[in-house]
């Protein structure tokens, strides 16, 4: 059960430069005035904005990969604000391209954007000397988390991340998933 005025959320979010627009796994644009007939589960034709996606990657630059030497930095970074924040978290995993958590937040869009863009500052800056310059892409996705199902199957999709930093309120220590 969520605290009064919060719910718990699954956060995504990604590296800049990781899921471009015209990505083969499916895209949308901020504004949505473009994006694909798919997504990451049942992907477009192959192709579909092929061009699209080239001339992003040509301006955009290589995509920010985190090695695995810096992952378990940055989730610790995220829980311990999340901590000292007083946001309940539950689990996080921590990739070479993006970020899974299961967080209470604030019912509120603003404040939570205020709140991950704090946590993302925090571990950009705590990787700096070994990746310097902006680590994260704009934004992210804070999907509400509403039913004990969907509670519990979030909680096990994020902790069964492969490749990933994990770490579980349960652990209270991360591991290689």
């Amino acid at each position: 059960m969520p605290t009064e005025g919060k719910r718990w959320r699954h956060v995504v979010i990604s590296t800049l430069n990781s899921w471009l627009p015209g990505d083969p796994r499916g895209f949308r644009t901020v504004d949505h005035k473009i994006h694909s007939s798919g997504d990451y589960k049942n992907p477009p034709p192959p192709g579909e904005h092929a061009g699209l996606h080239r001339y992003n990657k040509k301006i955009s630059g290589d995509p920010v990969m985190v090695n695995e030497e810096l992952r378990e930095t940055i989730g610790m970074v995220m829980v311990n604000e999340m901590n000292r924040l007083s946001h309940r978290i539950l689990a996080i995993a921590v990739a070479a391209t993006h970020c899974h958590l299961l967080v209470e937040l604030p019912d509120d869009l603003k404040e939570i954007r205020k709140i991950i863009g704090e946590c993302k500052r925090k571990a950009s800056v705590a990787v700096r000397k070994h990746l310097p310059g902006r680590v994260w892409a704009h934004d992210g996705k804070y999907g509400k988390v509403d039913t004990v199902e969907h509670h519990r199957n979030t909680f096990n999709y994020i902790l069964n991340q492969e490749g990933a930093w994990v770490w579980s309120y349960k652990k209270e220590g991360g591991e290689e998933g």
